[in-house]
């Protein structure tokens, strides 16, 4: 930006401000509903202001390091990307009155503030938009990842017998993970029986009851037998009322029950001593 420019902008620095609190405050009632408490929107609106018109005395490199610095912490605390999108675009609509207003700016100059106000404060909002987006997709990542490594482990509790507890909802994204990590357990721990437990599923409807039915199908091809266990009452009437045929495999009402199927399966038995 020219020097000149930023010297105008900054000979209206302390009314823009003024003005932009003033107007601000809808955007605010708008975007939070009165959720955060005064002080921290006062604190905060200083900053962003303030820091909006120290971007125009940095380099680029600097600028963006002092708005990704503020971005992050603001993306932690939970605001909205609109709400600084808006005070953005109220920023631009108030200084651009004010350096127009009783003739202050030259006629043969407008066009030309007025392009690079637009590409400064576009560069703003387009650097928000984008540490945002990469926030957003960087915390998406993790959290897959962490499913791939938490949602169906394969946990052998005998020779032979290993168990998989299933915990939440189960869609066609989370089955394909619950597929692999059954079939490389098995062959991994050599199991010849398989628990899969579902005390920990809220809901079992025709797709879930058809994702399980796979996992066992795919259990039976690899060599092993499947049990499934943790069939709750309230379970049973729904898979009763949906129809949902699950009598080519073993069923157990209980983790327990379904361990003493499996010994039994595999020549053996639990004894008092």
């Amino acid at each position: 930006m020219q020097p000149s420019v930023i010297e105008m902008i900054n000979s209206y620095r302390d009314e823009v401000i003024a003005q932009w609190k003033k107007e601000i405050t809808q955007v605010q009632e708008g975007e939070f509903n009165h959720t955060v408490p005064e002080a921290v929107f006062n604190e905060t609106n200083n900053e962003f202001v303030e820091l909006i018109l120290h971007t125009l005395e940095l380099k680029q490199h600097e600028a963006k390091e002092h708005l990704r610095s503020f971005t992050e912490r603001l993306i932690h605390t939970g605001w909205p990307l609109s709400y600084f999108t808006k005070g953005l675009q109220v920023f631009r609509r108030v200084l651009l009155e004010l350096m127009t207003s009783n003739d202050a700016l030259p006629s043969k100059k407008v066009y030309e503030t007025f392009s690079e106000v637009e590409s400064w404060i576009d560069g703003i909002i387009n650097q928000l938009v984008d540490e945002y987006s990469g926030s957003w997709e960087n915390t998406l990542h993790l959290q897959k990842l962490a499913l791939k490594e938490l949602s169906a482990p394969l946990i052998p509790v005998f020779e032979k017998i290993s168990v998989m507890p299933l915990v939440g909802t189960i869609d066609t994204e989370r089955a394909k993970l619950i597929m692999e990590s059954l079939l490389e357990g098995i062959i991994e721990h050599r199991s010849q029986v398989v628990l899969i437990d579902i005390t920990g599923v809220p809901v079992v409807d025709t797709m879930v009851a058809h994702h399980i039915i796979q996992a066992a199908e795919a259990v039976r091809l690899v060599g092993a037998e499947c049990i499934l266990v943790g069939i709750r009452p309230e379970i049973a009437q729904t898979i009763v009322n949906l129809g949902i045929d699950l009598g080519k495999f073993s069923t157990k009402s209980t983790l327990r029950k379904g361990i003493e199927s499996g010994l039994e399966l595999t020549h053996r038995k639990i004894v008092s001593v």
